[in-house]
């Protein structure tokens, strides 16, 4: 009969695991410490281990390698009280069989004990990965505690010793960027080169240029040799952001660089060998784009090799305290101030929201916020949406004529001041949303409807533009190109 071997120091989880899982196939043995558990591995090797990371002694995640190291088949589920980025990543990237919070659901418990026992039995193979990086993470923002979350760490802890291309799904302000670098910082390619590159925020007659390089003369204003991004990344990791704005012509010649290492400047016939770690991303449903043609089916899928998906914020709340806490704190930091806490009101307020605009949305908030407010406290007044009047799932917001901004060729004092003036007359005033709708269209109007200049004015990507124009419905105002 299998055993399960359950290596813990607090009797009350050994009391746990007798009274709820003795019902299962096989016997359970209990250890109370690693040094006691390596023993018992030693002499009879179990079936499956069930570990804490955070023990007297020899944590569970030296006690892991160990185990990796001698019985590379053997499933272990880790499990902790203090689930960060850094403890869901270092043990999935050890091989752990998987990564569980305590206090865990009984039922979860039994199917993923039940799910090691079988893989035990099959001798499925097991990916054994060595420690690539003993730096904290938290700098790079990725927080969360959620279910949902700990998934995207556990496959970020599989994916990052290999160099398989990955394509990162989610809405928009997820921190899609966060999780490529996690993934880079965590792999044999950390410390070498990495570029993020928005493929919506470069224009297309210059994205071929700018990402394979030029000879001198290949086009009108090619006036010296240019060494592309590509180049600059070999031996490191590109980050293709909104990969599904690429041009359907730069999408072949992205194919040839994934498919055979090499790239060819624009205006040579010599192609260059480059080893790039190829990971994308983007918030538009792919399979749709390959069905209409409107993205290569074969470059789709040599980029998909493995899809990590984040999940939106509206569906991860237990992490808005968290993310808010930490962006006070990095506030704070950087002010060299103390940070400024939420009143409980200010949080269920936050907690409430449906966040179209994910992590950054969030961010924005807690920033605004915290410079505006002259207390150490945030409250509930202090959290003011960016579109308070427009229901949470409404994507599209108009400003009535009475209420039209003012014109164009005002000056910007006299333009705040008529937007106070007009927010203070009547409260269904969304003062945000006109002040937003006052840049972008001084903007557009201002560079004659070219958007790639106008969301560099603006400081946003010509997707997040886009996004707005139709959003205000500015498009029925401007010629835009």
């Amino acid at each position: 009969m299998p055993c399960i071997l359950i290596i813990d120091d607090e009797e009350d989880l050994h009391y746990s695991f007798e009274r709820n899982f003795r019902s299962l196939d096989c016997d359970l043995s209990f250890a109370s410490s690693a040094e006691e558990g390596l023993k018992i591995i030693s002499r009879a090797p179990p079936a499956v281990v069930v570990m804490d990371i955070r023990m007297g002694g020899l944590n569970g995640l030296e006690a892991l390698k160990r185990i990796r190291r001698n019985h590379p088949h053997l499933p272990v589920i880790m499990m902790t009280a203090y689930g960060t980025t850094r403890t869901a990543i270092d043990a999935m990237k050890e091989g752990a069989f998987d990564y569980v919070i305590k206090p865990f659901d009984v039922q979860t418990m039994r199917s993923l004990l039940l799910s090691a026992l079988k893989a035990s039995r099959d001798m499925t193979e097991k990916v054994s990965y060595q420690p690539l990086l003993q730096k904290e993470e938290y700098d790079q923002g990725i927080i969360g505690k959620s279910a949902a979350m700990q998934e995207v760490y556990k496959r970020i802890g599989q994916v990052s010793a290999s160099d398989a291309p990955v394509m990162i799904t989610g809405e928009t302000g997820c921190g899609k960027e966060l999780v490529a670098r996690a993934i880079v910082q965590h792999s044999p390619r950390a410390g070498k080169p990495f570029l993020a590159i928005n493929c919506a925020a470069i224009p297309e007659n210059l994205l071929e240029s700018e990402l394979f390089g030029h000879e001198k003369g290949a086009f009108t204003g090619a006036m010296e040799h240019r060494i592309g991004k590509f180049q600059q990344c070999d031996r490191g990791a590109v980050f293709l952001d909104e990969i599904g704005d690429m041009p359907l012509a730069l999408q072949a010649k992205l194919l040839r660089v994934l498919q055979d290492g090499e790239i060819t400047r624009v205006g040579s016939n010599q192609p260059i060998r480059v080893d790039i770690r190829f990971i994308a991303a983007t918030n538009r449903k792919m399979e749709e784009m390959t069905a209409a043609k409107t993205f290569r089916e074969d470059l789709y899928y040599r980029l998909n090799v493995v899809r990590i998906h984040l999940p939106p914020l509206r569906e991860r709340r237990e992490d808005i305290p968290l993310l808010a806490e930490y962006f006070l704190n990095r506030i704070a930091r950087k002010q060299g101030a103390p940070a400024k806490q939420l009143s409980s009101g200010a949080l269920e307020r936050l907690c409430s929201h449906n966040w179209p605009g994910n992590v950054r949305e969030l961010e924005n908030l807690i920033q605004r916020a915290a410079v505006l407010s002259n207390s150490t406290t945030l409250i509930e007044t202090d959290v003011v949406f960016e579109s308070a009047s427009t229901p949470p799932r409404q994507k599209k917001q108009s400003i009535p004529p009475s209420q039209n901004i003012p014109p164009s060729n005002g000056s910007l004092d006299e333009a705040l001041n008529h937007l106070f003036d007009a927010a203070t007359a009547d409260k269904r005033f969304n003062l945000m949303a006109a002040a937003e709708r006052f840049l972008i269209t001084r903007a557009l109007s201002l560079t004659h409807g070219n958007r790639v200049q106008a969301a560099k004015l603006l400081g946003m990507t010509r997707a997040t533009l886009r996004k707005r124009i139709e959003k205000y419905g500015i498009r029925h105002e401007i010629s835009i190109n």
